[in-house]
Order: C-alpha cells, then sequence, then structure tokens
C-alpha cells in the first residue's frame, strides 16, 4: 500500500496545458522536482532533488492533510546580458515548483521535520503509534 497516496502537480497553467500532456501524446509542459517516498517502521520520508535552490527558497507547509513543498525562485533572466555571456548548451535551470502530497491518517503532521543536504530536501513525516486492541471473546446470548 502506497501511504501517501495522492500527489498534486499543481501548475497556473495546468487547464492550459491539459491536452499537451505526455499521456495525450503531446510534450508534458509541467516543471516539478522529482521524489522518492519512502516508508519504514516509524516514519514516511518524502526526499526531493532540489540542487541549486537555497533552503531558504524552499517552503514547506501542512493544510489540513496536504504537505506542499514549493519555490518561487527562478533565475534571474539578465544573469546572461550582465556577463556578456551566451549559453552553447543549458541543460538543468531553476524554476518555480510546488508538489502537494495528502498525508495518510497515520502521520504525526505536529512532528514533521525537514532537512535540505547536498541538494536533497528530506521531509521526515513520523508514524502515529500502533494501538493494540486487545482481543476478547463476546458471548452470544440466546
Amino acid at each position: 500500500m502506497i501511504p501517501i497516496v495522492r500527489t498534486y502537480r499543481r501548475n497556473p497553467a495546468y487547464l492550459t496545458n491539459i491536452l499537451n500532456d505526455e499521456y495525450c501524446g503531446g510534450k508534458m509542459e509541467t516543471f516539478n522536482q522529482k521524489v522518492n517516498v519512502i516508508e519504514n517502521e516509524n516514519n514516511f520520508i518524502i526526499d526531493l532533488i532540489a540542487p541549486g535552490y537555497d533552503r531558504s527558497e524552499i517552503k514547506v507547509a501542512i493544510n489540513k492533510n496536504e504537505l506542499t513543498i514549493a519555490s518561487e525562485t527562478s533565475e534571474p533572466k539578465k544573469k546572461e546580458a550582465e556577463n556578456n555571456t551566451n549559453y552553447l548548451r543549458k541543460e538543468f535551470i531553476k524554476k518555480p515548483f510546488s508538489r502537494t502530497f495528502e498525508l495518510p491518517e497515520n502521520a504525526e503532521a505536529e512532528k514533521i521535520e525537514a532537512t535540505h543536504t547536498n541538494g536533497i530536501l528530506s521531509i521526515t513525516i513520523p508514524k502515529k503509534a500502533k494501538v493494540e486492541i486487545p482481543v476478547t471473546e463476546i458471548k452470544v446470548k440466546w
């Protein structure tokens, strides 16, 4: 079972780009950071790759049962003109992004922690302790 069932890619241009989606045969136009979702005995862990982003540029927020990771930061457009340089090839970019995850019922939202190390944002979501319900026999009366 996947604990974090739904992920949402929130992009302002989502509705205009829906027909360009890769599942419709077009090119996918959205830009979102890639994630790994891990589950162990005590935690869920979301690792989001964010090289080049400073920890102050990434916001992690919880609203009801949704965890959102976002950044509004993008590369300055005048950087090339200021340095009098021209890229011959540019394969990595820094754009705004947003990823939203629905938290499972057994997540402890108050104890979520986030760290940013070597371009990886790691969010640890502790699980609530399991409540053991004792097995008891109930006698059926006639």
